[in-house]
């Protein structure tokens, strides 16, 4: 037996351990605050439910991504992975097409990043953070949470062995699980309404010459702008393709269809006629999926004990592709306070995490919910727009929504319906 199995089957037979911190979920913001931690000294534990790779929906980063992932540093693992470049964001609606170039924004920072299949991204940030040192566990469930006195979790590994994981902080990570929210009762109705995404990973066979794989394309139902279609080319040939709308439009039974995504998601592609066309001979690589009431909120984000990240905390909407750069940017933000409450500081987590992320997602929200009352589109389709304020929203969809320099930021809703009232008049 080697020593390194030796030391695996210690560690699983012993029904007590102690961290640091214990974070629950291995994607990106599990991988990235585990790897700051760790590179600050503190003994972290990652527990990951499932196997890595896996398949995970959101796959178009934005440019403020770049910046966390240097923090963490996996930059070059990232650069040198073979994933689609991407430099902006194309808009189409029946006849108009704009497009946001994200390198001619307001706010400083990097311009470009990548459209990722997150099967393979999120298993690089996992496997970077092993090699810096990170303990990651994969097939662990956490079934219980106590946070009276010390903090700890109650475990299991697949072979059904139970573990106490005592801990100075627990993060969680969980993304969709959200494992702390529903252990602790911290689920809140979100403010958005409800919606439905059906999608899938398609060969796109694409011949379009004009058609730029370096963007994700948006595109809107022709004849109801609460739908949408999302098109994010991968470097390989494929695409992620989805659409999105109120759960009645996009039920199967309601469409004749019992139960067929596969066809749904066809029929939904037909009705844009752009859409149609670039896809005219593509090849479904799987089965549809259906992500269903997906908007989330909490009562609460973040205590002495524990912190929500990301998705585990709240998640508005897929249109702006806000995901992924929300969860990284709570990575990022609860390290820098953690760390502060680990060596012995005075922290306020409500001041000190929740209100400055709370921050960056309530800009997210204003254009979220001025995409469906339709201002913003008919912000983003007006013919002749002003180039210093279509920088500064272009900051904004480049993912640089805690940049307070911003007037967009500063005062999102204001500012967006002064911008509103000039184009509809």
């Amino acid at each position: 037996m080697s020593s390194a199995t030796s030391v695996q089957n210690d560690v699983e037979q012993c029904t007590t351990e102690t961290v640091d911190v214990a974070i629950i979920g291995a994607g990106p913001s599990g991988s990235i605050v585990a790897s700051l931690l760790h590179a600050q000294g503190k003994k972290v534990l990652v527990l990951e439910k499932q196997h890595f790779p896996r398949f995970s929906i959101g796959e178009s980063l934005l440019p403020c991504c770049m910046q966390v992932i240097t923090e963490a540093n996996m930059l070059e693992a990232v650069n040198q992975a073979g994933f689609q470049f991407k430099n902006g964001a194309a808009f189409r609606y029946q006849d108009k097409y704009t497009t946001f170039d994200f390198t001619d924004k307001f706010s400083p920072g990097p311009g470009t990043t990548f459209q990722v299949e997150r099967a393979t991204f999120d298993k690089l940030l996992a496997d970077e953070a092993c090699k810096q040192g990170v303990d990651i566990r994969y097939g662990h469930t956490v079934h219980s949470v106590a946070l009276s006195g010390e903090p700890s979790l109650e475990i299991s590994n697949e072979q059904g062995q139970t573990q106490t994981i005592k801990a100075k902080f627990i993060l969680d990570a969980s993304g969709f699980g959200r494992v702390l929210p529903r252990l602790l009762d911290l689920e809140k109705p979100s403010t958005l309404p409800t919606r439905s995404a059906v999608f899938n990973h398609v060969r796109d066979n694409i011949s379009d010459p004009n058609f730029d794989r370096n963007k994700i394309l948006i595109s809107v139902h022709p004849d109801n702008q609460d739908i949408w279609y999302w098109l994010i080319p991968f470097s390989d040939g494929r695409c992620s393709v989805g659409v999105v709308g109120e759960p009645h439009q996009l039920a199967v039974v309601e469409n004749g269809l019992d139960g067929d995504l596969d066809q749904l998601l066809k029929i939904m592609i037909d009705q844009e006629p752009g859409l149609k066309k670039q896809l005219a001979n593509a090849e479904l690589i799987n089965q549809s999926g259906l992500l269903k009431g997906y908007s989330a909120n909490v009562k609460t984000l973040a205590t002495d004990k524990f912190a929500l990240l990301g998705n585990a905390g709240e998640f508005l909407d897929p249109v702006f592709s806000s995901g992924v750069t929300i969860a990284m940017q709570s990575a990022s933000m609860a390290a820098k306070t953690l760390l502060k409450q680990l060596n012995g500081e005075t922290v306020d987590w409500q001041q000190d995490y929740a209100a400055p992320l709370m921050k960056g997602v309530d800009t997210f929200r204003t254009y979220v919910e001025a995409w469906y009352d339709c201002r913003f589109q008919d912000t983003i389709f007006f013919d002749d727009p002003d180039p210093k304020i279509k920088q500064m929203i272009c900051s904004i969809l480049a993912g640089y929504a805690w940049d307070e320099q911003n007037p967009f930021v500063s005062e999102s809703k204001r500012r967006l319906d002064m911008v509103v009232e000039l184009c509809r008049s």
